[in-house]
């Protein structure tokens, strides 16, 4: 037996057994229970500020509002409206279609609508009642009926009527509106006005068009005269 061997049995034979051995010792800091507990103590020291956790299992606590974007059903008209969009970038559009995009800038078409707005058309009440005034005016003079006023210069709007003015050189200006659904309908108008030589415009919203003749909305309106005092 080597003298090696007979330190390492006695070192070994020294403690009965290897509860009385000594532990090895962690390295880092050493946190004694008295401070551990002192940490734990300071944390929920503060009674304003007491953790409440949730349970969202059934019966329980109310979910969460979460972002349920992508999985509504959108209306047919919204889908059709985003598929148009996406076509519209990712195809070439012929310039016939493509000039219903250059609308009137926000100036332009203000301006625009405070000059529609002085030929405005007349509402049924306000109809009903100039001609209730005409016909007095015929019973209390006994005109004939050709010698009254002449009508109203007002705007003319329907896309037959428009049409109709256009292709007899009546119409002075022609409003064509960008949005029409379907968009063949109007297609005609642009190359009509330039082969009569009448100035055109496009504008946004057939609702804001509509506004001026008392309609939800049209697809193209026309002046056919100029009153002098706008001159």
């Amino acid at each position: 037996m080597c003298i090696r061997d007979r330190v390492s049995t006695q070192s070994t034979w020294d403690y009965k057994t290897e509860e009385d051995m000594p532990k090895k010792q962690s390295k880092g800091k050493k946190i004694t229970t008295t401070e551990s507990a002192a940490k734990r103590g300071s944390r929920n020291s503060n009674p304003l500020f007491v953790k409440r956790p949730k349970n969202f299992r059934i019966g329980n606590d109310i979910q969460p509002k979460r972002d349920l974007t992508r999985f509504v059903k959108w209306p047919r008209y919204v889908r059709i409206q985003r598929q148009k969009r996406v076509l519209l970038r990712r195809l070439k559009v012929p310039p016939v279609l493509h000039q219903f995009s250059h609308t009137l800038d926000a100036n332009a078409a203000k301006r625009l609508f405070t000059l529609l707005m002085k030929y405005r058309t007349e509402s049924r009440k306000e109809k009903r009642e100039r001609l209730k005034k005409e016909a007095e005016a015929i019973k209390d003079n006994k005109e004939d009926k050709g010698d009254k006023d002449k009508k109203p210069v007002m705007a003319k709007f329907g896309l037959n009527h428009v049409t109709s003015l256009v292709e007899n050189n009546k119409a002075k200006l022609v409003v064509i509106a960008h949005n029409v659904e379907p968009i063949e309908l109007v297609l005609h108008l642009p190359t009509l006005c330039k082969k009569k030589e009448i100035p055109y415009c496009f504008v946004k919203g057939m609702e804001r068009l509509g506004k001026v003749v008392h309609k939800k909305h049209i697809t193209c309106l026309a002046l056919t005269e100029v009153r002098k005092e706008v001159k």
